[in-house]
């Protein structure tokens, strides 16, 4: 394991190429998000100084003591469960949310945002794999969500997003990236909304994910280590 944050980086950034170049894709379509949950803010600041901008929180309230404390140049972006009662706290601390899970919680984003005056895009969590443990649509209730996309003026749909069921082999995941890319195709066309961005791929599956058409993934411990 690389002993520095720059060197961790590195390995990830390597392992992004390579995957890339497998599946004959350019470097420049996938993004990576820092997840600095459990990190504290001189961690993040550590990966700023690494070239890092966008990074990932699961919660609304640790999000709201760390933000105040790291570099103002962060895009930061909500990738756990939100709550609708917190809609609005989330809107005034977040870039991007990529776990909207409801059409109320869409609906609690799109008026605290208008009252921001705030663009803000959105991903739709699908729960792919029908886990009861996981947050999510499932497949056959989004599209009652994607209706109400074209009304939406604050709050714009991006693209979407999912969480497998963990597996240490990271292969099995193959068919769940999969699947959440060709719902994206699918509802693409019989909506008629761009849903550019597939968020999907952690720390042990990103590389699967990258060659299934990831377009974000979200990289804690490979990053940062081990949480404590």
């Amino acid at each position: 394991m690389a002993e520095t944050f720059q060197e961790r980086l590195e390995q990830v950034q390597a392992r992004m190429a390579a995957a890339c170049a497998r599946a004959g894709r350019k470097p420049d379509e996938v993004q990576l998000i820092a997840v600095s949950k459990t990190y504290g803010p001189e961690r993040v600041r550590e990966a700023t100084e690494c070239g890092l901008r966008l990074f990932g929180e699961n919660k609304v309230q640790e999000a709201e003591a760390k933000v105040p404390m790291c570099p103002g140049n962060i895009s930061w972006h909500l990738v756990g469960h939100l709550q609708s009662n917190k809609a609005g706290r989330a809107v005034a601390l977040f870039d991007q949310i990529h776990s909207v899970d409801s059409l109320k919680l869409l609906q609690r984003l799109e008026a605290a945002a208008a009252a921001e005056g705030k663009r803000l895009p959105v991903l739709l969590e699908i729960n792919v794999s029908g886990e009861g443990s996981k947050f999510g649509l499932r497949p056959n209730a989004a599209p009652e969500v994607l209706q109400h996309a074209g009304a939406l003026e604050y709050a714009q749909i991006a693209g979407l997003m999912t969480m497998p069921p963990f597996t240490p082999e990271a292969e099995r995941a193959r068919t769940h990236f999969r699947r959440l890319r060709e719902l994206r195709d699918e509802w693409s066309a019989q909506f008629g909304v761009p849903l550019l961005e597939l968020s999907m791929g952690m720390s042990h599956d990103f590389e699967v994910a990258i060659e299934e058409g990831a377009t974000w993934i979200r990289v804690g411990t490979a990053l940062f280590g081990e949480r404590s």
